[in-house]
């Protein structure tokens, strides 16, 4: 079991590919902000597997967190995008961000249980820390647009807070 939850929190970490945050950090506003959404589109994804096969309701409690905040943020930078007239541009980074959560979803398909809990709550840790560090250190300090940045910056508070409630979970479930 060790070694499964290693996996998925090596697969979250790596998101299936060899991103590097100087590579991220090439990619332009448009680029951001779809890797963004890719990012956010992930989670909730996994939430609702976590909805779907948990019957633990602490699982569930953050997977509703999940959706109702990556959602929100998803909005937030739609409506931006529009207000500046532009439109999300896909990118090597998205497409390898879906890649990686395919693998994660087949595998978590698989699990049930307290099995399926673990692997959940590692995975979103993982996930967190890996997305949050981009966002705060490779996405901000090049973001060319202040709208764009302080978005970011709000939305980095958020998943912060994902973060640390994983942590508790992963914790807990440890216990």
């Amino acid at each position: 079991m060790k070694s499964l939850l290693t996996g998925f929190a090596l697969a979250a970490a790596l998101i299936a590919g060899p991103a590097k945050a100087q590579d991220v950090a090439d990619l332009n506003d448009l680029e951001f902000a779809h890797a963004a959404y890719t990012a956010d589109v992930i989670d909730i994804r996994y939430a609702h597997l976590a909805l779907a096969i948990s019957s633990n309701p602490d699982i569930h409690e953050f997977a509703n967190t999940m959706i109702r905040d990556h959602t929100a943020v998803n909005e937030a930078a739609f409506a931006l995008l529009e207000k500046l007239g532009a439109d999300a541009q896909d990118n090597w980074f998205s497409q390898a961000l879906n890649e990686g959560a395919e693998k994660v979803i087949d595998d978590f398909s698989q699990l049930r249980g307290n099995a399926f809990d673990k692997a959940y709550a590692a995975n979103e840790l993982a996930y967190h820390q890996t997305v949050n560090d981009l966002v705060e250190n490779a996405m901000i300090p090049n973001i060319d647009n202040d709208e764009v940045r302080a978005l970011f910056e709000q939305g980095l508070e958020i998943f912060k807070a994902h973060e640390m409630h994983a942590e508790m979970m992963v914790k807990a479930l440890e216990e």
